[in-house]
């Protein structure tokens, strides 16, 4: 058994209550849980989330219904219990990564106390993670047997946190080689990435210079990528060259006279060899068009 007890309401649950217990069990070895609203259940717990009417991280309370609330983001975005006990614990969670911890806030955290608190106005079309949450709520006509419920949902977002922390260290970590990348180019038209690595919003914000990138794909192969003139565009910097279009194996060697010349996407956004070098006399090829 554990000494340790963590209180949150019971009946009707949401995105902040449960992601605020999906933490603690990231962060405590063990622990109680009571879903009441009890007073003096409240008052003897250990941890208090999403109820009690007192935000004091000194004594692990972390509710955001009393007067007044508890607080806002410098963008104006207040806290639900979720965003406070990530206050907390975030960055511990995130191995003391600042950048990784604030990135979680601003793409996890923050949204979904945006939405409990009534920050934003309605709900964007397509099913949020806050709308996914609810919908581990009983239905009217299902057995209203909230605990189990909730259980399955605290289950779902402790795994979801521990994915989005991941891909945010992803992103911060791609970030710096990216950047890296462009800092060293021999030519700035042309980023050479020694392994795949998510490139096209720090290019964009680091680059206007590039045009290409070069990496290593999963197959083997050697990539020679367009930069788009802006991320999710169809439109790029300079596309390759348009003799290149739809062809592949010895119709494209035949065409660039690179040996192992494999393929060029229709699009004219994707080409690719065998070798590192190939790919770059590419690379040479088509910014001479």
């Amino acid at each position: 058994m554990t000494d340790i007890t963590v209180v949150t309401h019971n009946g009707n649950f949401h995105a902040d209550d449960v992601f605020s217990i999906a933490v603690l069990k990231h962060v405590l070895p063990t622990f109680k849980l009571v879903r009441t609203r009890d007073k003096t259940l409240i008052e003897s717990a250990d941890f208090v989330i999403d109820v009690g009417g007192e935000y004091d991280p000194q004594t692990n309370r972390f509710d955001h219904h009393q007067r007044g609330g508890a607080g806002e983001r410098e963008n104006g975005i207040p806290f639900s219990s979720f965003g406070l006990v990530w206050k907390k614990y975030g960055l511990a969670l995130c191995n003391d990564n600042q950048a990784v911890a604030d990135r979680v806030d601003s793409g996890l955290v923050s949204t979904i106390d945006a939405i409990d608190c009534g920050h934003v106005e309605g709900v964007s079309k397509g099913i949020s993670l806050s709308q996914t949450i609810s919908m581990f709520n009983p239905t009217w006509e299902e057995e209203s047997n909230f605990d189990t419920c909730f259980d399955e949902a605290v289950e779902f977002a402790a795994r979801m946190l521990i994915r989005f922390i991941a891909s945010a260290h992803g992103s911060v970590n791609a970030k710096e080689i990216v950047a890296k990348a462009i800092e060293n180019a021999e030519d700035a038209r042309v980023i050479v990435l020694e392994k795949y690595t998510p490139w096209k919003k720090t290019v964009h914000i680091l680059s206007s210079d590039a045009l290409y990138m070069v990496y290593p794909s999963h197959s083997g192969q050697w990539i020679l990528q367009t930069v788009p003139v802006e991320p999710g565009s169809f439109e790029d910097r300079k596309p390759l060259p348009k003799a290149w279009s739809g062809l592949s194996d010895q119709a494209f060697v035949d065409e660039t006279g690179i040996d192992d010349a494999v393929f060029c996407h229709n699009g004219l956004f994707i080409a690719g060899t065998k070798s590192f070098e190939s790919t770059m006399k590419l690379a040479t090829m088509a910014l001479s068009e």
